[in-house]
């Protein structure tokens, strides 16, 4: 199965920064007698196999983890590094493990084979170029071996904890709650450096504010994963259902059902048969003018199976598949029949009842 890899837009960025650097800066004061169009092609070059080297990174983090049989969606690639898109988190602290290791370990791997190619090669232009890549991915191995979650080494970390505690949830907030320390230590230590004139100072800065950033995010997932845990759909659906019919028009809509109840949307059934939501986005699409001529059925979001849960699943993956999908709302089904909708504000509203 390939795995998509997808660029975000911050590469960009930094692909254009990397080439104008090693083109202007570098590549001239290692090979100054190059012309400097030979220059900007290597420059070039370098930026293309540093971006390779980094998705070479999170293949290997993904080869392990299909190993494991845990689905990898796709594969983004950030400023600062990539991020694998995984559904699930690993079986075992020696999975986790050797996910997480296995991205330093690569990055190593490639460090050692441009300094064998460094070596190897005899013209100044090449040599810098295997030179460049060879301590950009000794830098890139050892840095994602910092203990700061959800980097490579805070997930090495957790997996640690999680073996000698037995405990999943409170690995993850101890590994994150480090890698915000260990982030907060990059802020201070780049606004210090700021004033003693340090160069790089405010990449220091950029890269504790990312990674603060990404540990209280990881520590909050983990508080609602383990909030949720236990917890199924049928413990959280509503059952009594306030339904629209097609042949309303949208005026009927708003008015006896959207400001009346307060909804985000409303299912859809015509004679017993459900044929979909309508939802405020929809309604929001058609002219104020055409609402009282057009009719719920004209714009109402036909159904997909992949939208349905039973009362059995587990709240969490209803949770994650509404967010994977852009859903509000799913429904609930049992013998092939609607028996309930369970909603991402009622699932919030469930933790704020139950005091979580």
């Amino acid at each position: 199965m390939k795995i998509p890899i997808r660029v975000h837009f911050s590469w960009l960025i930094v692909f254009g920064l990397i080439t104008w650097s090693l083109s202007t800066f570098y590549f001239p004061e290692a090979a100054p007698d190059l012309p400097a169009v030979s220059h900007w092609i290597k420059g070039t070059v370098a930026a293309l196999l540093l971006f390779a080297s980094v998705a070479f990174h999170e293949l290997a983090h993904s080869y392990v983890a299909r190993r494991y049989r845990i689905p990898i969606t796709s594969i983004t690639l950030f400023i600062f590094g990539g991020v694998a898109q995984m559904r699930g988190e690993p079986p075992t602290p020696r999975a986790e493990f050797r996910m997480a290791i296995a991205g330093p370990l690569s990055s190593l791997f490639l460090s050692g084979v441009f300094f064998l190619l460094y070596a190897a090669t005899a013209g100044a232009g090449i040599k810098a170029l295997f030179s460049y890549l060879s301590q950009l991915n000794l830098i890139l191995g050892v840095f994602n071996l910092i203990p700061g979650f959800p980097m490579d080494g805070g997930r090495v970390l957790r997996a640690v904890i999680w073996k000698k505690t037995g405990d999943f949830f409170h690995a993850t907030r101890k590994a994150a709650n480090f890698g915000q320390r260990i982030a907060l230590f990059f802020i201070f230590f780049g606004v210090f450096s700021v004033f003693m004139g340090v160069p790089g100072s405010l990449w220091l800065i950029l890269i504790g504010w990312f990674l603060y950033t990404a540990a209280q995010t990881s520590y909050q997932q983990a508080s609602l994963q383990e909030t949720l845990s236990g917890i199924k759909v049928r413990d959280v659906m509503v059952t009594d259902i306030v339904t629209l019919g097609p042949d309303a028009t949208i005026d009927e809509a708003v008015n006896h059902y959207f400001l009346k109840y307060a909804f985000g949307g409303f299912p859809v059934f015509d004679d017993g048969r459900f044929l979909g939501f309508i939802t405020l986005k929809d309604i929001k699409k058609v002219p104020r003018e055409d609402w009282e001529r057009v009719r719920v059925s004209d714009v109402v979001v036909s159904h997909s199976r992949r939208w349905e849960v039973s009362p059995e699943t587990d709240v969490i993956k209803a949770l994650e598949l509404m967010l994977s999908e852009d859903r509000g709302r799913l429904v609930v089904t049992e013998g092939g029949k609607v028996i309930g909708l369970i909603t991402r504000n009622g699932i919030a509203r469930y933790m704020q009842i139950m005091g979580r």
